[in-house]
């Protein structure tokens, strides 16, 4: 068993082109013997996206905080604080924070071979 707060966990900034005013946070990964997914957590401020991007792997998302959209195969979705997400292998996307203020918060789970 493996029990972390996330105030404890360090933020980076993500190794992404294309990404702005991102930071990330993996409070359970292959490190801690996770026998299949990894959990990053990414912080977005306002004014920020991860890049337009696609991969071969499945991600599955909860929105801990904030709202903003969802860009999927040239669709805006908009996401706010509760809601889930499964982007699937092969699908293009990225994620806003298209708020004024406040941080859009996301837990990304993804294979661990993809962490």
């Amino acid at each position: 068993m493996h029990v972390i707060s996330l105030d404890n966990v360090p933020r980076s900034v993500p190794v992404m082109e294309g990404a702005e005013k991102v930071f990330k946070q993996v409070p359970l990964s292959k490190a801690d013997d996770a026998p299949n997914f990894v959990f990053r957590v990414f912080t977005i401020e306002p004014g920020g996206h991860t890049p337009l991007h696609t991969h071969q792997f499945e991600h599955l998302n909860y929105i801990i905080e904030g709202s903003g959209v969802l860009v999927a195969e040239k669709r805006e979705n908009p996401i706010k604080k509760g809601d889930f997400i499964m982007v699937l292998p092969g699908e293009t996307h990225q994620y806003r924070n298209t708020a004024r203020r406040g941080n859009l918060v996301l837990i990304c789970a993804v294979p661990k071979e993809y962490e």
